[in-house]
C-alpha cells in the first residue's frame, strides 16, 4: 500500500475473492541517505491571529489582516462527508474474507435508540468493555443514514475533550482547511448543523457533556461509554440505556457461530461456566471461538500451517491453502478443552499459537501501551514481508477492538500479556518504533497528514522513552528527540486529527512572541527504516514528486454565503416537536416512545450553500511553497 493514501483494500473494497499474496523482494539493508524533506511555509488562521509556519526562517504570530481573514466556512456535500466517514472506520484486516458474526439478542435495544435519534432526542449507551457497545453503535448508524440533513457524523472520545469533540463535529461538517475557529464563530457554525452523531468511547459526563449537547442544540447525539465514565447530569435530558452480557443460550448460539460449528454436550457445558466466569460479554465467546477452531485444528493435525495460508517458518511451492472447513468434533478426540481460567482469561493461550510475526506485532503492542502500529508499518517493524497479515489474525481471534480510525489491544488483552511476559523488552520495541517513525515521519513522501493519523503510536512511543532519556553524547541525538522534531516538522501546527479532517491549527499565542523552529534532524539508518524502504507496501512512494503551485486551494467563484435559514425543528420555527422543546428545557419526559414516531428531520431541506468571490484579497490567500516568507521576528 502507499503510505500516503489509503487504497480500497483497506477498507474492504478489494472484492469477495481473496487474492494470491504474490512473492516480495528480500529485505536487504538499505543504508543509503535519503533526500531531506522539503521546507514548507504554511499560514494558518487561528481565531484572530495569523500564524506563519517557516522551518527555515523561524515562525511567526500576529493579529490577523483583514485582508487574510477567511471567508464564511462551506458545509460539505454528501459525497464529501462520506469520504470522511470512510476515513474515520479503521481499515479492514487483509486476508480471506471472514464470517460476519452479527448482532444477537440486540433487537429491543437497537429499536429504542433508533427511535428516540429519529425524536431528536440525545441517548448515552452504557455498557462494560467488550458487551459489544461499538457494534450496536455501527448497526444503529446505519439505520439512521437518512434521518438528519447532514448525515451520521461518527466520532471518536478516546482521550478527547468536550472542546476537541467540538473541533472535530465543525471540521466533520465543514470545509475549512488552515482555519481554526475562535470559540464564538465555533458555536456559531455549530447551532446550523443538524445531524445524528455517534460518539463512541467518551471518557467524561457531567457539566462536560452538557456543554457539549448545549453547544449543538440541532444535532442528536448517541454516545457510548462504559460505566466508569460519570453520569450525565440530572436535568441533562439524555436517555441512557444500559447494556448488559447474554443470557446463556445466547452465549452459547454466539460461540457456535464464531465455532463455526454445533458444540458437543461438553463444549455446551463449558459455555455454560465460561458465561457465568465472564457474565455473559460477547467478548470472551468470540475469543473462546478462536480457542475451539484452533484446538479443532490441532485434533485434525493441521497446525503446521497458520489460518491465512502461510507457514510458519517456509512455504514450499507445492503448498495449497489452508482447509477452512469446520471440523467435525469427535467426543473420541483427546485434546482436552481449555481450563475455565484459561477461557476467561485466553489472550496468552490464543497468542501462543499464532504466527511468528502476529505474536511480535502483540509485543510491539504491549511496548506501545495498547496501541497496535497500522498495518502498512508491521512489516518493517516485525522484519517480515507479510507482517500485514498479522492484524488480520490479531482481529479475527478477538485480540483487537477498533477505536475510531486504527485498533488497540482488547479489554483485558493488555493485562494477560502483560502477566505472561509480553512486556519483557518493551523499551528496545519503544525504541525501534521511534527510528522507525522517525525515519518514515521524515521522508519527503510522507505527507502531515499521515504523519497525523499516526499520531498515537508516535506519542506512545515517547512516552515509554522520554522518561528515561538521559542527554547524548557530543554528535550523537537521542531518538526521543530526533522523532519528536521530526513529527513536529512534518505535521501542521496542532494537528489532531485523521487525515482531511483539517484539525490542524493552533491556539493562538501572545501577539509578536517569535515560535522558534526546532534544527532539522540529521538523516539516520536503522533496521527497521531499511526493511521499510525495500518494501513497496510500508515505504515511500517511489514515484514521488514534490507538489508545485499553491499550498492550499484558491477560492471559488460566486455569492457570500446567505443568512442561514431556521430548521423546521428550531425553537424560532412552528411546529418544533414537544420533546424536543422540552430538551431545551430541561424537563424532557421519560420513557418509551410509541413506534411510529415520526422524524424530526424528515421535512428537513438542504441549506443553501454559499461560495466565495475571488477578490485580490482572498486570492492573495494562496501559499506557494516559493513564495517569500515573511520577515522573521527571532
Amino acid at each position: 500500500m502507499d503510505p500516503n493514501n489509503r487504497g480500497p483494500e483497506e477498507h474492504g473494497h478489494d472484492g469477495d475473492t481473496p487474492r494470491p499474496r504474490p512473492p516480495r523482494d528480500s529485505l536487504t539493508p538499505d543504508f543509503g541517505q535519503h533526500a531531506p524533506a522539503l521546507a514548507r511555509t504554511v499560514q494558518l488562521v487561528s481565531g484572530d491571529f495569523l500564524l506563519t509556519v517557516n522551518p527555515v526562517d523561524g515562525s511567526e504570530i500576529e493579529v490577523c489582516p483583514p485582508a487574510e481573514r477567511p471567508a464564511r466556512p462551506e458545509k460539505l456535500t454528501a459525497a464529501e462527508r462520506a469520504e470522511v466517514s470512510r476515513n474515520a472506520r479503521p481499515p479492514v484486516p487483509p486476508g480471506p474474507t471472514r464470517t460476519v458474526l452479527g448482532l444477537l439478542a440486540r433487537d429491543d435495544e437497537r429499536e429504542r435508540l433508533v427511535r428516540l435519534l429519529a425524536r431528536g432526542r440525545s441517548v448515552r449507551l452504557t455498557g462494560p468493555a467488550g458487551s459489544g457497545r461499538s457494534s450496536l453503535l455501527d448497526v444503529v448508524a446505519e439505520d439512521c443514514a437518512g434521518l438528519a440533513p447532514d448525515g451520521v457524523i461518527r466520532l471518536s472520545g478516546f482521550h478527547r475533550t468536550a472542546d476537541d469533540l467540538l473541533h472535530d463535529l465543525f471540521y466533520a461538517v465543514h470545509r475549512a482547511p488552515l482555519h481554526r475557529p475562535d470559540r464564538e464563530e465555533l458555536l456559531d457554525r455549530l447551532r446550523e448543523v443538524g445531524a445524528v452523531v455517534v460518539l463512541d468511547d467518551v471518557e467524561f459526563g457531567g457539566s462536560a457533556l452538557d456543554e457539549l449537547l448545549d453547544a449543538t442544540p440541532e444535532c442528536a447525539w448517541i454516545v457510548g461509554a462504559t460505566p466508569d465514565v460519570p453520569a450525565p447530569s440530572t436535568d441533562s435530558a439524555v436517555e441512557e440505556v444500559f447494556l448488559t452480557g447474554l443470557d446463556r443460550a445466547d452465549g452459547v448460539e454466539l460461540l457456535e457461530r464464531a465455532a463455526g460449528r454445533t458444540l458437543t454436550e461438553d463444549e455446551a457445558n463449558w459455555a455454560g461456566d465460561l458465561w457465568f466466569e465472564s457474565e455473559g460479554l460477547p467478548l470472551r465467546f468470540v475469543q473462546a471461538g478462536a480457542l475451539l477452531r484452533r484446538r479443532d485444528r490441532q485434533r485434525a493435525g493441521a497446525d503446521a500451517v497458520d489460518e491465512f495460508g502461510v507457514f510458519t517458518d517456509a512455504r514450499p511451492d507445492d503448498a495449497g491453502p489452508a482447509d477452512d472447513t469446520p471440523y467435525d468434533a469427535a467426543e473420541s478426540d483427546d485434546v482436552p478443552l481449555p481450563s475455565l481460567g484459561e477461557a476467561a482469561a485466553p489472550a496468552p493461550l490464543l497468542a501462543s499459537r499464532l504466527s511468528a510475526s502476529a505474536r511480535a506485532a502483540l509485543e510491539f503492542a504491549v511496548a506501545l501501551g495498547g496501541e497496535v502500529p497500522h498495518q502498512a508499518h508491521l512489516p518493517a517493524l516485525v522484519g517480515d514481508t507479510h507482517a500485514d497479515a498479522a492484524l488480520g489474525e490479531l482481529a479475527d481471534c478477538g485480540l483487537v477492538s477498533p477505536v475510531g480510525s486504527r485498533y488497540r489491544l482488547a479489554a483485558g488483552v493488555l493485562t494477560q500479556l502483560e502477566s505472561a511476559g509480553y512486556a519483557d523488552g518493551a523499551r528496545e520495541r519503544a525504541l525501534a518504533a521511534a527510528q522507525h517513525y522517525a525515519w518514515w515521519a521524515g521522508h519527503p513522501s510522507v505527507t502531515p497528514e499521515r504523519v497525523c493519523a499516526e499520531a498515537d503510536a508516535v506519542l506512545a512511543a515517547l512516552a515509554v522513552l522520554v522518561p528515561t532519556t538521559t542527554p547524548p553524547a557530543d554528535g550523537e541525538e537521542s531518538p526521543a528527540v530526533q522523532l519528536a522534531r521530526t513529527a513536529r516538522r512534518r505535521s501542521p501546527p496542532g494537528c489532531t486529527g485523521a487525515p482531511g479532517s483539517g484539525r490542524c491549527a493552533p491556539a493562538p499565542r501572545r501577539p509578536g512572541s517569535p515560535v522558534t523552529s526546532p534544527s532539522r534532524p540529521t538523516s539516520t539508518t536503522n533496521s527497521a527504516s531499511s526493511r521499510c524502504a525495500r518494501d513497496s507496501s510500508t515505504g515511500p512512494a517511489p514515484n514521488w514528486r514534490p507538489p508545485s503551485g499553491c499550498g492550499a486551494p484558491c477560492p471559488t467563484s460566486g455569492e457570500p454565503s446567505p443568512a442561514a435559514v431556521p430548521w423546521p425543528w428550531s425553537p424560532t420555527a412552528p411546529g418544533t416537536p414537544p420533546d424536543r422543546a422540552s430538551a431545551r428545557g430541561r424537563s424532557a419526559p421519560r420513557g418509551p416512545l410509541p413506534d411510529s414516531a415520526p422524524s424530526v428531520w424528515a421535512s428537513a431541506s438542504a441549506r443553501p450553500q454559499g461560495r466565495r468571490c475571488p477578490t485580490p484579497a482572498t486570492r492573495s490567500r494562496c501559499h506557494c511553497p516559493r513564495a517569500s516568507p515573511r520577515p522573521s521576528r527571532r
